[in-house]
């Protein structure tokens, strides 16, 4: 007897998960995972344990939001001492792995200018054979990782990924990377299978396209006990239908954040995809069910988890016919390839683009622009602004760039001219240094420099510099994190008088005194252009 076809439910969201923490760029990368594990999740989970108390205090402090507290009750103390005693078992070699990379940090700083090759001999074993040992021209000792190998060795954990299924009723969800997804939890099911598996595909194709229930949880391993809760999230409702667009000119929508859909009537093109999921809500937004079946492009200018989500991408793999990233050197611990990354979590055709290289599209191009800014004075290179030219019209993708250099855009623009939209961010108080790349650092950083290297975007007077220079004929103020749905990972609160709405008014106050049109999009916008 043949089951009726359903379809994947709007409102059904799959986090990924690594180790049952939420899986973001360092969490995949086989040289970083282990990293995060031993240096911030094993020592997160052991405060709590230890004393659960003052994170449940912490947490009723917005402004501790975001810090290292588990966001449990302290009745779950047990749980995740459990997480943690099979975290210590399981990820044993990930620990050894850390251990061995802070070891090769402190036989680095032995290096005298010397030839390293007698150090080769001192390198610990785990890491023999993964890394080469360089100087920079002040002499300066530091590993290069051989990625591309440690993805196809034993310290690539792909048992340590799985996806949690979750019918979301609502946009407010808890921050995510300081807490850890338990098994208990009512409202989920952990899906134990590698972001890469094909079945993932199958599932999350059933959003636009009905199928059988039953062989598609037969091959994600869900047993018969879980049968009735995977089934709540089917329905035999189709989902809205949105067309292609086929109209004149350039239509661009915004999604939310740094989420921005731009199409004509050749080509689609999806920056950052961060998208939200679909329930009755006060809040009309655009979600899964107003994309293209089919996404030509999309393009990521970084890795930090509010512009490259794997909670959307993975959903729409199937869908993407070629992901654009950055291209960089690699093999150092705070730059790993996003090609890589992408390529072993199951993307077929991931293209790279170096600073001023472009891609041919139908009626236009892709072109890699260089940007400062947001990464703490970390030599990364993995990050890229996108200029899109179709059909006449240019649109700068800038995401978080800082004019802390303002003659960049000097030079940006003896090559390629006027632009006529400029999209870029303010978050201009930004997190320190170690919000982010902490369990990546042999020590940590005095509380001063830490201060002093934060995750900064333009103000207004620093996106004014890039604005005098590039002459847009409108700018968009975008990837503030303010849309609800992007809580559980940016953990904002912004209130009318934080200093980055501040900013972006008097940049729109500056542009509207000059006659250049100005917005600061929320949750859903659509405009056009040149299509008179």
């Amino acid at each position: 007897m043949s089951q009726p076809a359903k379809y994947l439910k709007q409102n059904a969201a799959a986090e990924p998960l690594y180790n049952q923490w939420y899986a973001w760029w360092y969490l995949i990368a086989p040289a970083t995972a282990p990293l995060f594990v031993a240096n911030l999740h094993v020592k997160i989970m052991q405060s709590f344990v230890s004393m659960p108390a003052v994170h449940v205090a912490a947490l009723k402090n917005p402004a501790l939001m975001g810090g290292p507290y588990i966001n449990h009750g302290a009745d779950r103390a047990a749980e995740v001492k459990a997480l943690l005693e099979r975290t210590q078992r399981e990820q044993a070699s990930s620990l050894r792995f850390a251990q061995a990379v802070a070891d090769l940090d402190k036989l680095l700083a032995t290096a005298s200018g010397s030839s390293l090759e007698e150090l080769y001999r001192k390198v610990p074993d785990l890491l023999q054979g993964y890394v080469e040992l360089t100087y920079d021209l002040n002499n300066r000792a530091s590993p290069r990782f051989f990625e591309a190998l440690l993805y196809r060795s034993p310290h690539y954990q792909e048992s340590a990924q799985s996806v949690a299924l979750r019918l979301l009723e609502g946009d407010a969800r808890p921050y995510v990377f300081s807490t850890p997804r338990l098994d208990s939890q009512k409202d989920t099911l952990h899906v134990h299978v590698p972001f890469r598996h094909g079945a993932l595909d199958a599932l999350f194709a059933m959003r636009h396209t009905p199928g059988p229930v039953a062989p598609i949880q037969e091959a994600l391993g869900i047993g018969e006990e879980h049968s009735e809760r995977f089934a709540t999230f089917f329905t035999e409702e189709p989902p809205r239908q949105t067309p292609r667009y086929s109209g004149k000119g350039v239509r661009v929508r915004y999604f939310g954040h740094a989420c921005v859909l731009i199409e004509s009537k050749d080509v689609s093109i999806l920056t950052d995809p961060v998208v939200s999921y679909d329930f009755p809500t006060e809040l009309p937004r655009y979600t899964h069910a107003d994309l293209p079946e089919t996404i030509d492009y999309v393009l990521i200018t970084h890795g930090h988890a509010d512009h490259l989500m794997l909670e959307t991408l993975l959903p729409l793999r199937n869908r993407i016919g070629t992901i654009v990233v950055p291209a960089s050197d690699g093999g150092s611990l705070a730059d790993p390839s996003l090609k890589l990354l992408l390529q072993n979590v199951g993307f077929r055709r991931v293209v790279t683009l170096g600073e001023l290289e472009s891609l041919d599209i139908p009626g236009g191009s892709l072109t890699g622009m260089p940007f400062i800014g947001e990464h703490g004075d970390l030599n990364i290179r993995a990050k890229l602004a996108h200029l899109v030219r179709l059909e006449g019209k240019s649109l700068l993708m800038a995401a978080d760039s800082n004019a802390i250099e303002p003659r960049l855009y000097d030079h940006i623009h003896a090559v390629e001219g006027d632009i006529d939209a400029l999209f870029i961010g303010m978050e201009s108080e930004g997190g320190p240094l170690s919000w982010m790349y902490g369990p990546l650092l042999p020590a940590p950083l005095p509380r001063k420099q830490d201060q002093s290297r934060r995750l900064n975007g333009s103000n207004s007077d620093r996106g004014i510099e890039i604005i005098k220079r590039l002459h847009p004929s409108q700018v968009c103020v975008y990837a503030m994190g303010r849309e609800p749905w992007m809580g559980h990972v940016m953990a904002m609160g912004y209130q009318e008088t934080s200093p980055q709405l501040v900013e972006a008014r008097k940049l729109m106050a500056w542009c509207q005194e000059r006659g250049i049109a100005a917005s600061l999009p929320y949750v859903k916008a659509e405009f056009f252009l040149g299509a008179e």
